[in-house]
């Protein structure tokens, strides 16, 4: 899947389910901290969308942007062995995007199995994420975000 086909098709999902979202088109952005500056909400709006492997299965986890992984938590929790970050080749093949670009979904829009931490919309009631570039991001409240993209939640976030 490519980047325009992502945002394509999350448009379409949040549409459907007629549910209000904000575009901010911006420069290319690499890391939380810039994304929080182009789109102008607090650092913790922000939803990282981190995809790892999990013994031998990749999963898509998604953490306020204030926050850091936890994979001691996601191994307890998934009863794992070993985790680990996809590569940037493993993303590509994946997901056909690039890192930094990947949106908080699982299926229909991408093919991975999704967990949000459970710290995810305690202190702000909405989500923004890069969607499917590293240019184009989308602003959601989060309970219509939680509805529509069904993950699985427990905590899997530190400080």
């Amino acid at each position: 899947m490519n980047d325009v086909l992502v945002l394509n098709s999350i448009r379409h999902l949040l549409r459907a389910a007629k549910i209000d979202f904000r575009e901010v088109s911006h420069s290319p952005t690499f890391t939380s901290e810039e994304s929080a500056n182009a789109r102008g909400e607090p650092l913790g709006v922000g939803a990282k969308a981190i995809v790892m492997r999990v013994d031998d299965r990749f999963c898509l986890f998604v953490l306020p942007a204030d926050r850091k992984l936890d994979s001691v938590a996601i191994k307890q929790q998934l009863a794992a062995k070993k985790t680990r970050f996809a590569t940037p080749e493993e993303l590509m093949e994946l997901t056909g995007l690039v890192p930094g670009s990947v949106p908080p979904f699982g299926a229909p829009i991408l093919p991975l199995e999704l967990f949000a931490d459970s710290q995810l919309g305690q202190i702000y009631d909405r989500i923004a994420f890069n969607a499917g570039s590293l240019t184009h991001s989308l602003i959601v409240p989060f309970e219509a975000w939680r509805a529509v993209a069904q993950p699985t939640c427990f905590a899997f976030s530190k400080q």
